[in-house]
């Protein structure tokens, strides 16, 4: 959608409003947008949880398989795991090859 495409001038335009996320604080509903460093955070807390290992032991640079010790098969899970938590979908040809969390987080961010 381009700026002509919108409702209006003061609405923000569509990129915009596919990264910004909303939580409740008591009452309130607070909107932000999430960062590449708090979607990598939250990868490795999701990997680190799934796979039970400590969390300090991840990096955003680690290749999964190799860190976790895991097979395509689980690398398949895990996925799963974090396109429930990000409302996403990944399509296969955009994560075909990724094996470090950071990559895979910088394709979970194009995506939110």
């Amino acid at each position: 959608m381009c700026a002509s495409q919108r409702k209006s001038e003061t609405d923000p335009p569509p990129n915009l409003l596919l990264n910004f996320h909303s939580r409740l604080d008591g009452d309130k509903l607070t909107y932000y947008m999430r960062t590449i460093d708090q979607t990598t955070q939250e990868v490795l807390d999701l990997a680190s949880k799934h796979f039970q290992v400590p969390a300090n032991s991840l990096a955003p640079d680690d290749d999964f398989f190799k860190k976790l010790g895991i097979d395509s098969l689980q690398a398949l899970e895990l996925l799963s795991r974090l396109e429930n938590h990000f409302g996403i979908e990944l399509p296969d040809y955009e994560v075909q090859g990724i094996s470090d969390f950071r990559t895979l987080a910088s394709r979970i961010q194009s995506r939110l």
